[in-house]
């Protein structure tokens, strides 16, 4: 632990900074020392909003007996009053006496009611702040405490670490989750994803979800509360919910409380997932959008919280390896059993157990069961924690053609086995780099995911096309360019076009064929020029007549040229798009391509101008 203090002089008040203090600092188990008497209006003070602590003054104020410590402090350190009431504040928690030993002293020698701010620190990121009084009165010492978490993360020891994975998971979802103590509730950001609203003032005093249920569902909503308050842990339900724009929504909710030994309420946890379907729009929810971008391969399947028996999302890869219909599949563990590899079984079931966090396998699977109709597929599974539940994610990609031609080209020429294995590496590269993308976006647009969804679909259906062209090929040096760019038109057609009324229309050279390592940034350039286009050049989304358009011809037999223009409102300040996330991603796949960008503006729009290599060093030998 490290802290830093100053003093700030206008406010009289004492700043104190706190960086990463360990589960040891916080809490020590010690045997009492001390008989402590009954503190008056107990059950009054643990109902206050803030904490309060009463420390008595041993040994001329140079230790502190705990008479009592707030809920607060008792709930982040996982004990009750007896387990510290009694105790010397030095052995009990070495860290708070370094903290407080010394301002405590202060108030005891003088008698005057004293003010601090503490700013708790964890990985260098402010996790919690907490305004603090500290009077003497009774010939006691007591510490008045208003905690405040960030919004951004949590106080936590250095032995949990937070997981921001759970982020996404909770965005792609529709899942969030809400801790309630002290009568206040703390909301994840998912849960606002669900609600169709921003964070507003006093949010944390009311239940944000619970008060849109409709009328007809208040009776269901009244039996849980009366469950819960009764002294149940845990509740399950489905109810409707109306939110603020007027979206009727159903909401499965999971309720978690926890009691100390007499039966008194310290916490509760609410885990809310929407599970709405809406039968007039094609995508509902912000994972349609995600899994929807896998649908050109049904070799490739996303799997979203895998290892939950309830929340689990799966893309249409998944069912086609599996050969059973999305509506008539039920997630069991039983799914297992099918595997051949006895030790890929151990390993899943070691994650499903968290025994462990990750795994990473390849495995035989039998089709309904049976032995003669067997297919072979690649695993990756990744498990984490946040707050009390757990999820998960993974990937699955039937490799099973791939199996079967490695073998029969392996019997007839070792090159093709190099092949296969190239096959393999491309996919894991090419999802690395969405990854990449998405966790730029994230910090870049987030509070804006339809950009990012936008994004995502563009160049998940692009590396799509590309993943389900060449599987079924075995030259990767002459691949046609337009045989790709009609289908990339085609795919923004659906996504974009007739959402915002705009014509996508191109033009290629019949003899452009390139080698995978060109034809790859190229169209991922094509997409970030292409969504740069969507975003920025028609404002007006009533406007008529939109037209992105592209040319890609052949300078000569050593270098493309592609023209990709806009008919749209032009750029006033040319030198401040490349200050842009978007500018930043084309310019670094433009220095992956070997290419030169440059912009130019033409009479109606904006216009790019890309020159790139038509053949670059291939990894495969001959």
């Amino acid at each position: 632990m490290r802290l830093e203090k100053t003093y700030r002089q206008l406010e009289d008040m004492e700043e104190v900074h706190i960086y990463d203090i360990t589960e040891n600092e916080l809490f020590r188990p010690v045997p009492q020392e001390f008989e402590m008497f009954y503190t008056p209006f107990e059950k009054t003070l643990n109902e206050l909003s803030n904490d309060l602590d009463i420390f008595v003054p041993y040994d001329d104020g140079n230790d502190f007996i705990i008479h009592r410590l707030g809920l607060g402090a008792l709930m982040r350190g996982a004990i009750s009053q007896k387990d510290v009431a009694g105790r010397l504040l030095s052995k009990t928690s070495p860290g708070f006496y370094k903290v407080l030993a010394e301002p405590l002293r202060e108030v005891y020698n003088t008698h005057k009611t004293k003010k601090m701010m503490f700013y708790y620190h964890f990985h260098e990121k402010l996790a919690r702040f907490s305004n603090v009084k500290i009077v003497y009165d009774m010939d006691k010492l007591i510490l008045i405490s208003d905690h405040r978490d960030n919004q951004e993360t949590k106080l936590q020891v250095p032995d949990e670490e937070y997981d921001e994975k759970a982020n996404l998971i909770e965005y792609f979802s529709q899942t969030g989750s809400y801790y309630k103590i002290n009568d206040r509730y703390s909301w994840t950001q998912g849960i606002y994803n669900i609600i169709n609203r921003g964070r507003i003032e006093n949010d944390e005093y009311y239940n944000i979800v619970f008060d849109l249920v409709i009328h007809e569902d208040k009776p269901l909503l009244e039996k849980m509360l009366k469950e819960i308050d009764k002294g149940r842990s845990t509740y399950e339900t489905v109810i409707r919910i109306r939110t603020d724009d007027g979206i009727l929504k159903y909401v499965e909710v999971n309720i978690y409380s926890k009691f100390d030994t007499r039966g008194k309420l310290l916490s509760r946890y609410g885990l809310i997932k929407d599970v709405s379907t809406d039968s007039y729009r094609k995508m509902t929810r912000p994972i349609d959008f995600l899994l929807k971008g896998f649908r050109n391969s049904k070799k490739l399947a996303l799997l979203i919280d895998p290892l939950s028996l309830k929340q689990y999302e799966f893309s249409e890869g998944f069912y086609h390896l599996i050969e059973i219909d999305p509506d008539e599949y039920r997630h069991s563990s039983k799914i297992i059993e099918n595997i051949v590899e006895e030790q890929v079984k151990c390993k899943i079931k070691e994650i499903i157990e968290g025994k462990i966090d990750e795994l990473q396998e390849t495995f035989t699977y039998n089709v309904h069961g049976d032995e003669n109709n067997q297919k072979v597929a690649d695993l990756y599974l990744e498990r984490f924690e946040f707050g009390q539940t757990t999820h998960s994610i993974g990937f699955i990609t039937d490799i099973t053609e791939e199996r079967s031609k490695h073998q029969e080209l392996r019997e007839a020429n070792e090159h093709q086995t190099i092949l296969i294995k190239e096959v393999h590496h491309r996919v894991k590269n090419n999802l690395q780099v969405l990854n990449s993308f998405l966790n730029l976006e994230k910090r870049a647009y987030k509070n804006k995911p339809g950009i990012i969804i936008d994004h995502m679909q563009s160049r998940l259906s692009s590396l799509a096309i590309l993943h389900e062209k060449t599987y079924n090929t075995t030259d990767f040096k002459n691949i046609n360019l337009k045989e790709y760019i009609i289908d990339q038109d085609s795919q923004l057609r659906g996504l974009i076009g007739l959402r915002d009324g705009i014509e996508f229309k191109s033009e290629v050279d019949e003899d452009i064929n390139l080698t995978i390592e060109v034809i790859t940034p190229l169209l991922l350039v094509i997409d970030e020029l292409t969504m740069n286009a969507i975003k920025h050049a028609f404002p007006d989304k009533t406007a008529p007549n939109k037209v992105i358009y592209k040319k890609i011809t052949k300078l000569n037999d050593e270098t493309g040229q592609l023209i990709l223009k806009d008919n749209g409102v032009g750029i006033a300040d040319p030198s401040k798009i490349t200050k842009n996330l978007g500018c930043e991603i084309i310019k670094n796949l433009t220095k992956q391509l070997d290419g030169e960008i440059e912009l130019y503006q033409h009479e109606n729009g904006t216009g790019y101008r890309l020159t790139f290599p038509l053949d670059m060093a291939h990894t495969i030998e001959g």
